[in-house]
């Protein structure tokens, strides 16, 4: 087991190095996206109203080396009595001997009807960074120039989608990257290319009231992930809110398995979660899952949101 997941690497880059036109691997998702939407769509940018970040921290397939690990920040907030939203989203991913790092700013305008809906239309861009050190991986073949030295590529993108949501509804359409760029390549003969696919995110639900004070409320709901060249996957996710001080909710994954997670209001303004995900494939006999840490803390700015009122953690937003 020693050095395994360099292995597995290993082949998996010697199987696209045979092949041309290969398409990148589906973006990573991190498991409670249900409380950050912003990373699926620019278009929820703004719908706390108040000035909102999230801290994430994933750290994925326990005890594999090279296992991917994922440090993410968004922030976004609604401005002009939350008729627009701005958002920002830095993240960096690092899997084996590739490590990405992206910035992507968002803008959402927002259209209010009278029976309380909102639809919001986002545009978001910005860059990916992305550097492959090939020189840690473990070959056979050390004189093989596809794997030698390191790889840097800057890529530019843009995305866009739209938001619907009111007090018990929510449904949004987005596509936040649509330029299918080029990743790697092999910088001789060009024979082998990598570029990444456009995703596809259709995600809904509901808030369901269990009592008449509705201090317990169930929110389901699913997202669909339609990526071009790839199986379509799902998510199916059960939460459930009591006294809008905790949340413990589930979610089945087609493709992975499944994710449970709890979320916890320390402060008025403050919340820290955290989610497992269940590894059901055959790497649970070298894995002991995933870890993954959120924090979110938010905050009125003083003369821009104070005549309007601010959705509560747990409501539709």
């Amino acid at each position: 087991m020693i050095k395994l997941f360099r292995y597995l690497i290993s082949v998996a880059v010697a199987v696209i190095a045979t092949s041309s036109g290969v398409s990148a691997q589906q973006r990573a998702l991190l498991s409670q996206y249900i409380f950050d939407g912003l990373i699926l769509n620019p278009a929820y940018a703004g719908s706390h109203v108040q000035l909102s970040t999230t801290l994430t921290y994933r750290d994925q397939w326990i005890n594999f080396e090279g296992a991917p690990k994922t440090q993410m920040l968004s922030t976004h907030v609604g401005l002009l009595d939350n008729k627009m939203g701005l958002g920002l989203v830095v993240a960096n991913d690092k899997i084996g001997v590739h490590e990405e790092f992206s910035f992507y700013g968002s803008y959402a305008y927002k259209i209010k009807f009278p029976t309380g809906g909102i639809l919001s239309m986002g545009l978001q861009a910005g860059f990916s960074n992305r550097t492959s050190n090939f020189n840690l991986l473990n070959l056979n073949a050390v004189n093989d120039p596809l794997f030698a030295g390191r790889v840097n590529k800057l890529n530019p993108n843009f995305g866009t989608g739209l938001y619907y949501y009111k007090k018990n509804f929510f449904v949004g359409l987005s596509v936040p990257f649509i330029l299918s760029n080029r990743i790697l390549q092999d910088r001789e003969n060009e024979i082998m290319r990598i570029t990444e696919n456009r995703n596809y995110y259709l995600w809904g639900g509901v808030m369901l009231y269990l009592n008449r004070d509705e201090s317990l409320k169930l929110k389901p709901s699913g997202l669909i992930r339609a990526q071009d060249g790839a199986p379509l996957n799902f998510d199916f996710t059960l939460d459930f809110i009591l006294y809008d001080v905790i949340s413990i909710g589930s979610s089945y994954r087609n493709i992975e398995g499944i994710v449970t997670y709890i979320n916890l209001k320390i402060l008025d303004n403050l919340h820290l979660g955290y989610g497992y995900d269940w590894t059901q494939s055959d790497l649970r006999q070298f894995s002991n899952g995933t870890h993954e840490f959120m924090l979110n803390y938010r905050v009125r700015l003083r003369g821009i949101h104070r005549p309007v009122e601010c959705p509560s953690y747990y409501s539709i937003k």
